[in-house]
């Protein structure tokens, strides 16, 4: 992106859909940071203080474009074309039981226009991530133990996610992750 092309979008309003959406948010402090537009008429991605939204060309309701927020995202990859879209494939986190998280199905949002997505997604994931530590687990396969900051919250916030879901249900790996997280966590509390 040229520098006439990134200060164009810097003053550039996002779409009417786009602004209507945001704040018919229950934050009244949301707001955009960047945005790109979907292919086949698609809407709109859209990165704002919160989260990543989609925003469809035609909203009938508020839950049209709810809100990921950033530290339920737990990947976004984005693989750029010369014409300045691209495609993000994003996995979202769900809590399955108190500290233990699961990945989500993958979905893939293909732009025709991406601006300054890319850049400001990353920035907005990475900021959440405090710490992360892989773990193998007996038998193969591990588990991540992840620190977040999660807005509203003072103290980070860590969970597990294995590395595949059925082995949260063995009780040789729950007791290997549930130790090396309160070694984690013991080794961040200040003294």
């Amino acid at each position: 992106m040229s520098l006439v092309d990134r200060v164009k979008a810097r003053f550039t309003r996002p779409p009417e859909p786009v602004r209507v959406a945001v704040l018919a948010s229950s934050d009244p402090d949301e707001r955009v940071l960047a945005w790109g537009t979907l292919s086949r008429d698609g809407g709109w991605l859209v990165a704002t203080s919160r989260g990543l939204r989609v925003v469809p060309t035609e909203i009938t309701t508020v839950t049209d474009a709810e809100v990921l927020p950033w530290h339920e995202v737990a990947e976004a990859r984005w693989s750029g074309t010369r014409d300045g879209g691209g495609s993000f494939v994003v996995t979202a986190l769900a809590e399955v039981e108190p500290g233990v998280q699961t990945r989500r199905p993958a979905v893939r949002h293909v732009l025709t226009d991406a601006g300054d997505l890319p850049a400001v997604v990353r920035r907005r994931v990475d900021q959440t991530v405090v710490a992360s530590r892989r773990v193998p687990l007996p038998g193969g396969g591990g588990v991540l133990l992840v620190a977040r900051r999660v807005p509203g919250q003072a103290e980070r916030e860590w969970t597990v996610v294995f590395d595949e879901d059925e082995r949260r249900h063995d009780p040789e790996a729950r007791e290997v992750a549930r130790r090396k997280l309160a070694e984690l966590v013991a080794a961040d509390q200040p003294d």
